[in-house]
């Protein structure tokens, strides 16, 4: 596929979809172009990312557990730890020369809604099946989302069977590994608890449906 250039005297004009992958963009070009819809658009080292919408078995685990969060911020003692939690959120990365889309974020100890643009503190992200996948989201975005000044990142792998879990500090990354069948607890969330086997349920039946062909 060639690369193109977009002219920034038709930034107003660029209508981008799934064929416009590859093309060179400015952070303003991007963020003022109109998208096709279905599709997920990130601006990564200023080259257009076009990726299909995640799978039925990553985005029925994400909305279980936006729904656990939301029910653990409704019901919970300190549940008003937890300002807000967002699907599909974009955010800038590399100094706001990058645009990345996280499966989920986690805005917590705020004590009110975000600003726009505010950086959340938890990044959750669902790996996709896939070598290249995973070199993303275990490396590449850890790194990213370090340097945009993200508290947490949680990697949650239908594959491995585990959430492995980064706390960010000037020091040093705080790493912790959860396997399934364990319970993952973050001191950003104070008695939240996620059940691991519980949640990988919800990706598990749609495999169970293919295996049965309905």
């Amino acid at each position: 596929m060639s690369i193109a250039s977009a002219s920034s005297s038709k930034t107003a004009q660029l209508r981008l979809g799934p064929r416009s992958a590859g093309m060179l963009l400015t952070p303003d070009e991007f963020d003022r172009a109109h998208y096709v819809e279905g599709w997920r658009y990130e601006l990564i080292h200023g080259v257009l990312v076009v990726s299909p919408t995640p799978s039925r078995q990553e985005r029925d685990s994400n909305e279980r557990l936006a729904n656990w969060l939301i029910r653990y911020q409704s019901i919970h003692p300190q549940g008003r730890a937890l300002d807000l939690t967002l699907y599909e959120e974009e955010i800038e990365t590399r100094g706001g020369q990058d645009r990345r889309r996280l499966d989920r974020a986690i805005w917590a100890g705020l004590g009110r809604l975000p600003e726009k643009g505010e950086i959340p503190t938890i990044a959750v992200e669902f790996v996709s099946e896939g070598k290249v996948n995973q070199e993303r989201d275990y490396v590449v975005k850890r790194a990213e989302y370090r340097e945009a000044g993200i508290c947490a990142y949680w990697v949650i792998d239908r594959f491995q069977r585990t959430l492995t879990s980064y706390g960010f500090s000037s020091k040093s990354d705080d790493v912790q590994v959860f396997a399934e069948g364990q319970t993952f607890e973050s001191p950003l969330l104070p008695g939240f608890v996620l059940d691991l086997k519980e949640l990988f349920s919800y990706a598990d039946r749609w495999s169970e449906k293919k295996r049965r062909g309905d």
